[in-house]
């Protein structure tokens, strides 16, 4: 991302980016930790009023609840910013580690993310985060009509928002790895089979969901992906699946000519981007709503 293309991003991303530099720290003896303890399913969720492992129990493919319910979003996906439901809370600073560092809660919040990819119509296939369509009985195409359908003031969808929290807290809460491999499969999708390709969710994928990685050389690598896509170019599953093998054995996407086929070599060329440097302690109130 360059430096002007950082400065025309939206203004909740470039907070993103720079790891909210303007949020002080947070005390674990004097401030609250709420979003840790939902996530030790210790606290409930209001207003619904569920412990986290009855949301998971009773709402896994409940396609009505999660759809029409927009309370329970920021309860399981909380991030540095505020939201719709006043009666969550912002993840704070001090929680960021707590929640990192605890098996239980990172247990939890990939089954969050795998009941959020049911809902959409995907699946997780491995803990790269390669995904594939929804299984029999599960009918991805019905979930992924329903992505594209739900939109509400001026054509954004509020699943469109949805995801860019999810992406956003991953990050945070130290599962970034899977951000890309959401990614590359939407856009195999739209390049290879023409689904998931309706302008609103383009703009969503290309101005906040591809920005959603704080990792500069990843980051980069999607965002030539895309670029090269929207410009008529093909990212084929094969090319998804060998992206996600090669960083999975090398933990970063294909950088030279022997691991990737002659129509790759765009995306081989990386610098790192001209942007603030990520600081310790975050800030600003972001645009986008969950």
């Amino acid at each position: 991302m360059s430096t002007n293309d950082y400065r025309t991003c939206p203004r909740d991303i470039r907070a993103f980016l720079a790891n909210y530099p303007g949020i002080p720290e947070s005390d674990p003896k004097n401030d609250p930790s709420t979003n840790s303890l939902f996530y030790l399913n210790q606290l409930r969720s209001q207003p619904d009023n569920l412990l986290i492992e009855e949301i998971h129990s009773k709402w896994y493919a409940d396609y009505d609840e999660l759809e029409r319910n927009h309370a329970y979003i920021q309860w399981l996906f909380p991030i540095q910013e505020d939201g719709m439901n006043m009666c969550a809370f912002r993840l704070l600073p001090h929680e960021i580690g707590m929640m990192r560092n605890n098996e239980e809660i990172t247990c939890r919040l990939m089954r969050s993310y795998e009941m959020m990819l049911d809902f959409y119509g995907m699946c997780l296939l491995s803990d790269t985060g390669l995904l594939g369509r929804s299984l029999p009985p599960r009918d991805f195409e019905s979930r992924y009509r329903n992505l594209l359908s739900q939109t509400y003031r001026a054509g954004k969808s509020h699943n469109n928002l949805r995801i860019t929290r999810i992406l956003k807290c991953l990050s945070e809460l130290g599962l970034e790895h899977l951000n890309a491999g959401f990614l590359l499969h939407v856009l195999n999708e739209q390049s290879e089979n023409n689904m998931l390709d309706s302008a609103s969710l383009r703009l969503s994928m290309d101005r906040w969901w591809a920005s959603c990685i704080r990792d500069g050389q990843e980051r980069g690598w999607v965002g030539r992906a895309i670029t090269k896509v929207r410009s008529g170019g093909l990212f084929t599953r094969e090319m998804y699946e060998t992206a996600m093998r090669v960083r999975q054995s090398t933990a970063r996407f294909p950088t030279c000519s022997i691991q990737l086929p002659l129509q790759w070599y765009h995306l081989l060329t990386f610098r790192n981007p001209a942007e603030p440097k990520a600081v310790s302690r975050r800030g600003n109130r972001g645009d986008v709503k969950g």
